[in-house]
């Protein structure tokens, strides 16, 4: 157990694939975020773009993240991501090796993947 009090998962249960293992991670991710009270919040598995890499060898993720929240209004990108890290942190740097995050205040523009 971490210090905000919290159990992170260390390791796939047996039987289970590394995808079914990404998209509990992913609800465990969003889970997580509601404390943030976003109005979006999009997570993206994009390990299968990271096989063969040292961190995903183990079986560890790696995640996008955009979140949308009132809660960021008026403060600067590093104060957002270190928001979004003390909600998910614990979980890092396994079962989730990368988390690339973008957030955003709701009267920001938000780019669109494509």
């Amino acid at each position: 157990m971490n210090a905000g009090g919290r159990t992170a998962s260390t390791r796939p249960e047996p039987g289970q694939s590394a995808h079914d293992g990404h998209a509990r991670l992913a609800d465990t991710l969003r889970e997580r975020l509601t404390a943030l009270a976003p109005s979006i919040v999009e997570i993206r598995d994009d390990s299968a773009q990271h096989v063969g890499h040292a961190g995903a060898a183990g079986g560890a993720g790696h995640f996008s993240v955009t979140i949308v929240s009132e809660h960021f209004l008026g403060m600067p990108r590093l104060a957002r991501h270190r928001a979004v890290l003390e909600c998910v942190g614990d979980l890092i740097p396994y079962p989730v090796h990368a988390l690339a995050i973008e957030a955003y205040a709701p009267n920001e523009p938000v780019p669109t993947k494509g």
